[in-house]
């Protein structure tokens, strides 16, 4: 989950960098955007596979509890997938940002696939919205677009997050289940949801609601209890642990019991 999700932060950072006029940093970036899609792909296809195994498991015993047959359960997944989505949105920082504005206007910074965009590039004249928490609801303002730069990267970074869940919401289809990213302002403690309860759909609740139920949407320790119960070394060429799918393939195309480490 941390790779997948937080490590994607990484990535959006690193691309708005890569668009800097200083051509040293735009370069360098390139590099390092080459390692991030390394650990992106790491936790897109370790999340797959545990995804993958709960399927298998709870389409071969026809129940959602997976836990004796050493599985994860969805539900414990989808806590984690809402803790590490939710802090992974705080590093994108406040939604309004002078320093942004100040680094795209300078030209050290652009954004997400800046050549792909259809403005002028400059944003005097362009406006974003940006949401705001009133007397109990959410509310979406107009702001300049030039101060919104990191609302805007948030909302690209979203929808990239989005893309690896359909992949493995496909994988749940035949069991009949989904995971789901909650709701931006869920969890947070940075920019324009910092202390306001939501839940994960988007509902503003009190504190002491919200305290309530942390158990239903963010890991407990019962979930990490059984995560690390079942983290056990399984070294036999071709095997794998209980709450994990083998990969399609192994590495360089190997067979999945191939011999990579001989004594």
């Amino acid at each position: 989950m941390f790779t997948y999700f937080t490590d994607r932060d990484g990535k959006f950072q690193l691309a708005s960098l890569a668009e800097s006029g200083f051509d040293p940093l735009a370069r360098t970036c390139q590099f390092m955007l080459k390692e991030e899609a390394h650990h992106m792909f790491v936790g897109a296809g370790g999340v797959g596979r545990v995804v993958q195994r709960t399927a298998e498991l709870m389409l071969e015993h026809d129940i959602t509890d997976v836990t004796p047959f050493g599985g994860i359960n969805l539900d414990t997944i989808q806590r984690y997938l809402n803790l590490h989505f939710s802090v992974s949105l705080d590093l994108f920082g406040a939604e309004r940002s002078t320093n942004a504005a100040n680094y795209f206007a300078a030209g050290l910074k652009g954004r997400y696939q800046e050549a792909t965009r259809l403005d002028d590039h400059r944003l005097h004249a362009e406006v974003q919205a940006v949401p705001e928490v009133s007397a109990g609801r959410i509310l979406e303002r107009q702001a300049p677009a030039l101060s919104a730069l990191n609302a805007t990267l948030r909302d690209d970074y979203v929808a990239d997050c989005q893309k690896g869940l359909d992949r493995w919401n496909r994988v749940l289809a035949p069991a009949g289940a989904e995971l789901r990213l909650p709701h931006a302002g869920f969890h947070r403690q940075v920019g324009a949801f910092a202390g306001h309860s939501l839940t994960p759909g988007g509902h503003v609740i009190t504190g002491a609601e919200w305290e309530a139920r942390r158990a239903e949407w963010l890991p407990t320790s019962a979930d990490r209890d059984h995560v690390a119960s079942v983290m056990c070394l399984v070294t036999e060429p071709g095997q794998m642990a209980s709450w994990v799918a083998p990969p399609a393939s192994g590495i360089h195309a190997r067979p999945l019991d191939f011999e990579y480490v001989r004594t």
